[in-house]
């Protein structure tokens, strides 16, 4: 598809295939076991508890032994 190699830049097979730049340095991060662990708490306690919102959530999960914030509590639903 892209080769670096090539005569055409970088921009110019990008602009011909219709892809951002960005897309070509894009590299997907992992998701860590704690990552998984608090996103199924979280969702265990949304399913118990729905009117609890993001600003909430962080309270909850800081008197069960976690230190998260609301915009990750955001990111992470």
């Amino acid at each position: 598809m892209i080769e670096q190699p090539n005569p055409l830049s970088l921009r110019w097979q990008c602009a011909l295939l219709g892809l951002n730049r960005a897309a070509l340095y894009y590299r997907p991060v992992e998701v860590n076991d704690y990552k998984l662990e608090l996103i199924a708490l979280i969702d265990r306690r949304y399913l118990h508890t729905p009117f609890y919102a993001s600003r909430r959530m962080p309270a909850w999960r800081q008197t069960q032994g976690h230190s998260i914030n609301r915009k990750r509590v955001q990111r992470l639903v």
